[in-house]
C-alpha cells in the first residue's frame, strides 16, 4: 500500500513538474505580439522602451560601427526583439504584426588586450525602437509608416521619443534594407533557417 502511494505521489509530482515546465516554455511563445507592442505603446501611438525587455525578449544580434579613423569601433548596437519574432520570421520570412524590436546605442571603447585591439560598449547613448505595424492604426502619428512605428529615445529618458517625424529622423538609415522590411537581416543569426 505505501509503494503504490509513494508511487502515486512520484507521478503526480513528476507530472506538475512537467507541466509548469511545459508552461513556462508555451508562456514565451503564447506571448501575442500585439500584447507586446501595447507595452511599448500608448493609445495615441507614442511609444516608449519596454521595461523589462531585456529579461523577457529575445537576443537578436549585436553590430559595432567602425571609427572613422584608426582602428576599433565608435559604437557597439545589441538588438533585441519581443518573444517569439525570431521563430516567426524563419518560418515566414516576415515580421508578425505587433513586432517590438529595441536597438541598444553604446559608445564604444576601444583598447589593446591579449586578444587584439578589442572594442565594447562603454556607455548607453539611447535606444532605438521600432514597432510592426502594417494596418495604419496610427496614420495620423509622424512616427508610424512604412509598416512600423520609429522612434530614438536618449539615455536619460526611455518615455519620451527624441523623434519628431520617422522620415526624416530614420527612415534614411534604413533605406538599403527596404526589400527585408526596413530591418538589417542580414545581422542577426538568430533570423536565419
Amino acid at each position: 500500500m505505501k509503494v503504490r502511494y509513494l508511487a502515486g505521489a512520484l507521478i503526480v509530482s513528476a507530472a506538475a513538474v512537467l507541466a509548469v515546465a511545459a508552461h513556462g516554455r508555451g508562456g514565451v511563445h503564447r506571448t501575442s505580439h500585439a500584447s507586446t507592442a501595447e507595452a511599448a505603446v500608448d493609445a495615441n501611438g507614442n511609444m516608449h522602451v519596454p521595461d523589462d525587455y531585456r529579461t523577457t525578449f529575445e537576443f537578436l544580434g549585436s553590430w559595432a560601427i567602425a571609427l572613422d579613423r584608426g582602428r576599433g569601433s565608435k559604437e557597439v548596437h545589441a538588438v533585441y526583439a519581443s518573444p517569439g519574432t525570431a521563430s516567426a520570421y524563419r518560418n515566414t520570412g516576415l515580421f508578425p504584426e505587433g513586432t517590438v524590436l529595441v536597438k541598444e546605442v553604446f559608445v564604444a571603447t576601444t583598447a589593446p588586450m591579449t586578444t587584439g585591439i578589442v572594442s565594447h560598449a562603454e556607455s548607453l547613448k539611447g535606444w532605438f525602437v521600432m514597432v510592426r505595424d502594417t494596418s495604419g492604426r496610427y496614420s495620423w502619428n509622424k512616427l508610424w509608416g512604412d509598416g512600423w512605428g520609429w522612434s530614438w529615445f536618449d539615455a536619460d529618458n526611455p518615455s519620451r521619443t527624441a523623434s519628431s517625424d520617422y522620415r526624416a529622423d530614420c527612415l534614411g538609415c534604413h533605406v538599403p534594407a527596404k526589400l527585408s522590411e526596413w530591418v538589417y537581416v542580414s545581422g542577426y543569426p538568430s533570423l536565419k533557417p
